[in-house]
């Protein structure tokens, strides 16, 4: 690879050779290691490794012979499966061996789901019919079918004529690849690669007005390829855009469209290994994203029960990046400005049905500043790793350690009766059709809906809540449905990340109310016997309905027993909901009161503090009868003195 961190990545290739019985597999892997031809090769060969200094990128590459008889199937699949690149073989002898190509050889790498470079290799060059199409003809479409085929040659190994060739456009396939950066079909950079591009040029652009002067220019050459810019080189690079495409370069310097129109022109002429070089120099692997190694830190280790915030350094910059995006001002960021945004990462990292719809949005669906840092805080909740990238990729410019924060366990919460969370996760639990999902789109503004639409999967609302004072936390709803509690419950840590526990249940449905009772009671026990508790609120929804009275009675009397607080009432309906995100956040705050106890657990405090007082009494025993003895054994010698 071209660069030091390219190699920390590759430190050897593995090309395994395939094709039909007879069509030169060895006599090519003996051709390019001994520089002869055989006269007799063996049926297949123990691997054959070319040292790190026979091709330019200096990495060493083993090559894997394969027998295409059916006996050695099995093997042959195995090989390909753990190959870095293939090299497929046919005959310029035998056309039958060029027509198997197609209905048998790659549509079978296609159904082992073998997703590496395929280079395509007519072996026997030297007995080839002139009378045949060109490479090209008889190549075409077979290349336009299969677009994992990344170059096809013709090679003669009892002649040298191209042998060495053959295995440098396999390693070259495997060290820079083209499928990743540029569409063969409609000859354009990739959507991704563009992406990165696009950051890497804001990176160089360090004056940001909208292009590369000849200073910039020069640092970035340094940067990438350790050697500086000659100016009659920069005038050379600048020309050769100009002509291309006008709009490449400005009276400022190189801008961005000549930027990316350099980059396709080197890929076309084959010169993938200088974009290559350009992304491994700037942290990006082999599938355009930055290399984990530049995500270690910070490395978010925690407990279940604590979790990742952003910092408020972190959240200025979110604001002044939301600022700078909002091309028209109206403190919205529509789509198309959202994708800017995100312009220079892989891809938005809201795209995933998790997050689409989770926050607040106008009308027209344009997201709002609130709604906007709501979603930064639940990404950072839930994937660190990725709230930690995505702030990379727009240009987040300190220490990444800056922009989180561990939160305090959960447990000392409790100890000290106080919560210093700013993102708060509540758990909402109850039967269906009981009114979870109306909650959620309540915190996020969204209208009631009348017609029931059952929820499959993870589904979740957050929202900022404002608290008396004028403090803001940041609520996140996480509905589970019913049928998920079981799977969820069976975890230990099932309520590591739970704040609080909403209970909610339809107050004029008997059967609601007792499923939610049983709910509560499952929550609770295995809190009790994980040491996980949260406090836990009953929400009565459909308070618009004739209340059933059982419910009433039974909810007064759970409540009771079991230590929490009266149901709260609430109309999605008729909108009338009172506090009731206030109160939810009120009790995550004080997360040693509403917790529910349940009557094995009232049980187990009772016995606990029956065998803490025996030991305590047993103790004071102890220590009586101790002081006894020293005082005896004080009057003793007293008396014999």
């Amino acid at each position: 690879m071209s660069t030091d961190g390219a190699r920390d990545v590759r430190t050897r290739c593995q090309v395994v050779v395939i094709g039909d019985q007879g069509t030169g597999k060895s006599s090519l892997i003996i051709a390019v290691a001994t520089d002869s031809f055989p006269e007799k090769s063996p049926p297949v060969l123990p691997p054959t490794r070319l040292p790190h200094d026979f091709y330019p990128d200096r990495v060493p590459l083993t090559i894997i012979d394969t027998s295409s008889r059916q006996e050695d199937k099995v093997k042959m699949e195995m090989e390909c499966k753990k190959a870095d690149a293939i090299v497929l073989t046919y005959a310029c002898d035998r056309p039958q061996t060029l027509e198997r190509l197609s209905s048998y050889w790659l549509p079978e790498l296609r159904q082992l789901e073998i997703k590496v470079p395929v280079i395509v290799v007519g072996c026997k060059l030297d007995l080839r019919d002139d009378r045949q199409p060109s490479l090209e003809q008889v190549m075409a479409p077979l290349m336009h079918e299969f677009r994992e085929i990344e170059t096809c040659i013709e090679c003669s190994a009892i002649k040298q004529i191209q042998i060495a060739e053959v295995f440098y456009y396999a390693q070259k396939a495997i060290l820079h690849p083209t499928a990743p950066l540029f569409d063969q079909e409609t000859q354009t950079l990739k959507p991704r690669c563009v992406r990165a591009l696009k950051r890497i040029f804001i990176l160089c652009d360090h004056d940001r007005d909208g292009a590369l002067n000849d200073p910039e220019l020069n640092d970035f050459q340094v940067k990438c390829f350790n050697a500086p810019l000659q100016p009659s080189e920069v005038v050379g690079v600048k020309k050769v855009v100009s002509e291309k495409m006008a709009e490449g370069v400005n009276d400022h310097g190189l801008t961005l469209t000549g930027f990316l129109f350099l980059h396709a022109l080197f890929i076309e002429r084959g010169r993938l290994e200088t974009t290559w070089t350009v992304l491994r120099k700037f942290g990006y692997d082999d599938e355009i994203k930055l290399r984990d190694d530049l995500l270690l830190e910070p490395s978010f280790k925690r407990a279940s029960d604590q979790s990742v915030e952003l910092t408020e350094k972190a959240l200025d910059f979110l604001r002044g990046v939301f600022t700078t995006f909002d091309m028209d001002g109206d403190n919205v960021l529509r789509s198309q400005e959202l994708e800017e945004l995100f312009s220079t990462a892989p891809s938005s990292p809201w795209e995933e049905s998790i997050y689409s719809g989770a926050a607040e949005t106008n009308s027209v669906g344009g997201i709002t500043l609130n709604g906007f840092l709501s979603l930064w805080a639940f990404m950072t909740l839930l994937e660190p790793h990725k709230s930690l990238s995505h702030l990379i990729y727009i240009g987040y410019p300190a220490n990444p350690t800056s922009a989180f924060r561990i939160t305090r366990r959960r447990r000392q919460d409790r100890k000290r009766q106080r919560s210093q969370r700013v993102v708060l996760q509540c758990y909402v639990f109850g039967a269906t059709n009981a009114g979870k999902s109306a909650l959620l789109n309540a915190l996020i503004g969204r209208p009631y809906n009348e017609a029931y639409e059952h929820t499959k999967g993870d589904h979740y609302a957050v929202n900022t809540v404002e608290q008396i004072g004028g403090s803001r936390k940041t609520l996140v709803l996480r509905e589970i449905n019913e049928e998920s509690v079981s799977s969820l419950l069976e975890k230990k840590d099932a309520l590591g990340s739970c704040d609080v526990a909403a209970f909610v249940y339809d107050s004029s449905d008997a059967s609601s109310w007792k499923r939610a009772h049983e709910l509560l009671v499952e929550v609770a026990a295995h809190g009790e016997m994980t040491g996980l508790e949260v406090p836990c609120l009953l929400i009565a929804t459909k308070d618009d309905l004739e209340p059933d009275a059982s419910c009433i009675q039974s909810s007064a009397r759970v409540c009771t027993d079991m230590g929490v607080e009266a149901p709260i009432p609430v109309s999605m309906k008729l909108g009338d909901i009172g506090n009731l995100f206030r109160r939810i956040v009120d009790a995550a705050q004080r997360p040693h009161l509403s917790i529910p106890e349940t009557e094995a657990g009232r049980s187990h405090k009772h016995y606990r503090r029956l065998i803490q007082r025996s030991l305590t009494v047993a103790a004071v025993g102890v220590t009586a009868t101790v002081a006894g003895i020293a005082i005896y054994r004080v009057y003793m010698a007293r008396k014999q003195n």
